[in-house]
């Protein structure tokens, strides 16, 4: 009678173990995906259409393959194309257009898999504004140096030497803006190098912490949240040799020290209500947060321009 629950148990220990063991494979192998991209000719990436169900299987499996979205604007006589270098020696593309007798410079940061051709109607409504502006690509996006995206914290780099090299050129009146990743790694940058000392910083829809920003992509996947948010941001972390679950912009907020302006679409799917709540929270400074009723996690400035051009004059003045 003990005989055959005894060996059940067995039976249901091993399963467990199995199905544990190959959701963290399958963990790990998209953690890597996520936080890697490539230059064009670097991976073979085959159109849906030449997919087989072999090809689907092994994407299902172990995740997909990223190319760097190349910048699809062309720059004219107005910009100029300047090449950035982190601490750990990463080469940064940036795109710096002048204004005459400008008020100060902008220096702007684009979202995960984004690039700074997404930036363009922004920077464009900033220099109508009388600002310069420098759009920066993170490293592994865009025409910027290497392979790997650790979400915001080697990132924080790349906005401390688009900082450095704006107040290297003798300007005063320093502004970060930063959509998604680019907010959230601005948070960061601020926590990493208190020299940093913008005049404002403007952050649009930042995730309150990596974990949070895992889980909204999970479920627009139409996957459950968890387990798999906690196991893709610690297998995310543990490639990278950092603890994952520390990444909190909502924290690194406390260390801002300039007047803040904090952006979000009501209609956004992917950053909740109370991620940007606790980053508002923890600002211990002039600050106002402003509410886009009509948005979703996408360019505010496109979706409700006359509304983010009045937030963002209001201000900078």
């Amino acid at each position: 009678m003990f005989a055959p629950m005894k060996r059940f148990k067995k039976i249901l220990l091993r399963t467990f173990a199995v199905l544990f063991i190959f959701i963290n494979v399958v963990s790990a192998f998209h953690a890597y995906k996520f936080t890697h991209f490539y230059n064009a000719g670097e991976i073979t990436v085959k159109p849906d259409s030449l997919k087989s169900g072999w090809d689907k299987t092994k994407e299902a499996l172990f995740g997909i393959n990223f190319t760097k979205k190349k910048n699809d604007y062309v720059p004219d006589s107005s910009c100029r194309t300047i090449v950035l270098t982190s601490k750990d020696s990463i080469k940064l593309e940036a795109w710096y257009m002048a204004v005459p007798g400008a008020k100060g410079t902008v220096a702007m940061f684009h979202g995960h898999g984004g690039n700074k051709s997404g930036m363009i109607k922004e920077a464009a409504a900033f220099r109508q504004m009388g600002y310069n502006t420098l759009l920066v690509d993170f490293r592994a996006h865009g025409g910027s140096g290497g392979n790997t995206c650790t979400i915001g914290v080697d990132e924080a780099q790349d906005v401390y030497a688009a900082y450095h090299y704006i107040k290297a050129g003798g300007e005063k009146n320093i502004v970060l803006w930063g959509i998604s990743l680019g907010a959230a790694t601005i948070t960061k940058a601020s926590a990493d190098y208190p020299d940093m000392k913008p005049a404002k910083v403007i952050l649009e829809m930042p995730f309150g912490s990596l974990m949070d920003a895992v889980e909204g992509r999970v479920k627009l996947m139409g996957l459950p949240g968890q387990p798999l948010a906690t196991l893709l941001t610690f297998w995310g972390g543990t490639e990278h040799g950092f603890w994952a679950f520390n990444n909190k912009p909502s924290e690194y907020a406390k260390k801002i020290s300039c007047p803040v302006l904090l952006q979000w679409g009501k209609n956004d799917p992917r950053v909740k209500r109370a991620e940007v709540d606790a980053i508002y929270n923890n600002l211990a400074v002039q600050k106002n947060m402003v509410v886009y009723d009509n948005s979703g996690h996408e360019s505010l400035y496109k979706k409700e321009t006359e509304k983010w051009m009045k937030e963002i004059s209001n201000f900078l003045q």
